[in-house]
């Protein structure tokens, strides 16, 4: 018989279980990820609706289930518990082989989709009835992308739902990626209008710039792509410069991407596994204003050699377009930039590849008013901040110094406010001027002296 009284016990004696209901929250979502694989080797492809409707009734249902359960039986307040022993979420053999998936998921339906052509099928119900068109590779993946930003997105309203920041920051990205990134182009085209995503922009959306896409979409009949052009043109060049200075570049990053939709949504487990690292800092700065640089000359050699009739600059500026859209659009964004989530974290590609970000944040950093104050006299040193920030800011060591954070890098995401437990950290928008702080906090001896000198 144990005698252990569990009050004085270090380690918890009635360790956490997967009760019925969330194993067949579980059972579900393995069940709907099967009826794809049945799809995918061609069983039952003769019933594409069914398909559809089993596969991805049960792992939105299924992902449902398993949350409600998993966050509403317990009090409010983040729970991280065991993210470091679990192998997924700590780089173990299970966060290996979901990287290898994923990775393996886009080198197919990047160059080899006609080995999804039977998932592609299953599709095209829901193509017809939202586009008029059959399914293609792009509707599938938009798909599965926005379901995963849905239940992924449900989950986090639940695990950070004290928070009314990341209550509101989550239903806006479900909402714009759900919305703009995916009905609304779908409607566009059912009514034989340009496909086009109002909730992305030039230089990150990079095509939208480039002479062909403008030419396109003003020659257009029903005067709808001239609008688009509009709006891309007025979002990048006006729009962003006035909302950055006002709000940082977290209005776009963490409330309207969809790239940090997914990110914050489907990735969020694996956000502590961003590199803290002076060395990764390096390399991220160059790598992302490289890129900007890249996405900028190879924009402006597409309009020279438009504007000369290819006469200057032809086969150098498509060379340049190819090769962006096939290392950076394709391997970085897409390959890399999620593939990578269970390993490096869930921010790859906005804090080493994405030229939006890269732009944005050299706004942040000298236009914006945006800024994270600290209290650093309440900081206990306990590191949270620095551990859950995705982009791999240490916050800590800011918050101990009593310094506000101005970064480029940072997204406004919140986490670190969120998941301090003594609110040292505030998201504060005030005077472009005195946003870097560095009054140094006075505590013990320090404090003695400075009022001996008074």
């Amino acid at each position: 018989m144990d005698n252990t009284n569990p009050s004085l016990s270090i380690s918890n004696p009635h360790p956490e279980h997967t009760d019925w209901m969330q194993k067949s929250g579980l059972v579900l979502v393995l069940s709907g990820l099967s009826v794809l694989f049945l799809a995918f080797i061609g069983i039952a492809k003769q019933a594409p609706l069914i398909l559809f409707v089993l596969s991805f009734g049960m792992l939105l249902s299924g992902s449902v289930i398993y949350t409600i359960r998993t966050y509403l039986t317990v009090h409010e307040g983040v729970k991280n518990n065991h993210n470091f022993s679990r192998s997924l979420t700590s780089r173990g053999v299970l966060a290996w082989m979901l990287g290898i998936l994923i990775t393996l998921f886009y080198i197919i339906i990047y160059w080899y989709p006609q080995l999804l052509q039977n998932v592609i099928s299953i599709m095209n119900p829901f193509s017809n009835l939202l586009r008029g068109r059959p399914a293609d590779r792009w509707f599938l993946y938009g798909s599965l992308y926005t379901t995963a930003v849905l239940a992924m997105g449900f989950k986090a309203l639940l695990k950070y739902r004290y928070s009314n920041y990341q209550r509101i920051r989550t239903s806006s990205v479900i909402f714009f990626q759900l919305a703009f990134s995916f009905l609304i182009p779908g409607l566009l085209q059912l009514f034989n209008q340009p496909e086009f995503y109002f909730s992305y922009f030039w230089p990150l959306k990079y095509d939208y710039l480039f002479p062909s896409t403008v030419h396109s979409l003003i020659n257009h009949p029903g005067g709808m792509g001239v609008f688009m052009v509009f709006w891309g043109a007025a979002i990048t060049f006006i729009a962003t410069p006035i909302l950055t200075y006002f709000f940082g570049k977290r209005w776009y990053c963490s409330w309207v991407c969809g790239c940090g939709g997914l990110a914050n949504t489907a990735g969020d487990p694996f956000r502590q596994l961003s590199d803290k690292s002076i060395k990764a800092w390096k390399i991220e700065r160059w790598s992302v204003y490289s890129v900007l640089v890249f996405i900028i000359i190879t924009t402006i050699l597409l309009w020279i050699n438009s504007i000369t009739n290819g006469s200057i600059f032809g086969e150098l500026s498509q060379n340049f377009a190819k090769a962006y859209g096939f290392f950076i659009g394709a391997i970085f964004s897409g390959v890399i930039g999620v593939g990578f989530y269970p390993i490096m974290g869930t921010r790859v590609w906005c804090r080493f590849g994405c030229p939006m970000a890269a732009i944005l944040g050299i706004q942040q950093k000298f236009f914006s008013r945006f800024r994270i104050t600290t209290n650093g006299g309440q900081c206990i040193s306990c590191g949270n901040c620095s551990t859950y920030c995705e982009m791999g800011i240490d916050v800590r060591s800011y918050a101990q110094k009593g310094q506000n954070i101005v970064r480029a890098s940072c997204v406004g995401c919140g986490i670190c406010a969120t998941v301090c437990p003594r609110g040292v950290l505030k998201l504060e928008n005030g005077s472009v001027q005195n946003r870097v702080s560095n009054q140094p906090i006075l505590i013990g001896n320090n404090s003695v002296r400075l009022n001996e000198q008074l």
